[in-house]
């Protein structure tokens, strides 16, 4: 069993942690911003972290219509602009806490009189330090190179500021629900495991969802990019409607994510397309007529809540992933050229 895999199965637990953990900052996080009546949100994050910072944008706009910016944080690093955040909150998201490059914008913000948070795993980082609020992942330690639960729980810290900010019952309650959900989404390795084999010589891929998981198709294809060498694409299923969709052909490879929720008419309406031209389709879902179009079928629990399946649905994301790289002969563990924290400016 390799460390990737034990890590995957430790989520549900992981998130319930993570919620019991965070409360109280969360809590502090919103008052602060509502004191401040903060009107726009710049979230600065790299690699898994963006993609977590992407369903903040999302979850934040959707929920509070406040608008989210994610950084660049090459114009500070690189061009030494100074951005004019005094009114913003400015968050950072990095599992380690040791992103310089995040860093720099955050102390950046901090100079400029912008309120500062960051969501970490690591209490003791430079991030941390660096910040006037902390919202801790508390996974525990994370060995597997290819970041699994410190994912889970980075979007369920977001998740629980911003029903915090909100005042929203309903996400509160919605969140409560999520480390049951996430046990039961993790049967789903069954119907993945059965049709693994298939993409055992798969070299490209689309990777598809829309809304609340444009994050799940940015960090699926993450993931299979990294530990099954795979030149996974990510794309939102409307952009992909404007172009991309070219590249497939019969027996092109699409892994679809479409849970229940605003999305699910758009990517049902994405896999009729697909099957028209005969393409290879992963779809998770719970949805019953998604899955009879797929040619890979993986059941997703009914009834998740749309502002939590991120959390939910990167499972079968990241499950794919792991159990490919072993049907490759790769080692999910150890992903070639890359370490557990990478440093860049």
């Amino acid at each position: 069993m390799s460390i990737m895999y034990r890590e995957i199965i430790e989520q549900p637990d992981a998130v319930a942690a993570a919620l019991e953990g965070s409360a109280s900052a969360a809590a502090a996080l919103a008052a602060a911003v509502v004191k401040a009546d903060v009107r726009s949100v710049v979230i600065a994050a790299r690699g898994t972290s963006d993609n977590a910072a992407t369903y903040a944008k999302y979850l934040i706009e959707t929920t509070l219509g406040i608008p989210c910016a994610l950084a660049a944080p090459s114009v500070i690093t690189l061009y030494g602009v100074e951005l004019r955040v005094k009114d913003a909150l400015v968050l950072g998201i990095s599992q380690s806490g040791q992103g310089s490059d995040i860093l720099e914008v955050l102390n950046s913000a901090r100079a400029s009189g912008a309120i500062t948070a960051c969501v970490t795993n690591n209490p003791e980082s430079p991030l941390a330090g660096a910040c006037d609020h902390v919202l801790l992942c508390n996974a525990g330690e994370e060995m597997a190179v290819a970041a699994t639960k410190t994912y889970t729980t980075s979007l369920a810290a977001v998740a629980q500021f911003v029903a915090c900010w909100s005042g929203s019952a309903q996400l509160a309650s919605d969140l409560a629900s999520a480390p049951a959900l996430m046990r039961e989404a993790l049967t789903a390795e069954e119907a993945i495991v059965r049709n693994i084999a298939r993409y055992r010589y798969m070299t490209e891929c689309s990777v598809l969802a829309r809304g609340l998981n444009q994050c799940t198709a940015l960090e699926a294809s993450l993931k299979l990019t990294e530990t099954c060498y795979v030149g996974a694409k990510p794309w939102s299923a409307a952009d992909f409607m404007h172009g991309p969709i070219a590249v497939v052909e019969d027996g092109f490879p699409c892994f679809l994510f479409a849970p229940d929720g605003r999305a699910l008419p758009a990517m049902a309406q994405l896999t009729g397309v697909l099957a028209l031209r005969r393409a290879e389709m992963v779809v998770a879902s719970a949805c019953e007529d998604l899955l009879q179009r797929a040619t890979s079928p993986i059941p997703m629990p009914a009834g998740v809540p749309e502002a939590i399946s991120p959390m939910v649905y990167i499972l079968a994301g990241q499950l794919l992933a792991c159990r490919l790289a072993e049907v490759r002969g790769a080692n999910p563990d150890a992903p070639r050229g890359l370490s557990k924290v990478t440093v860049t400016r």
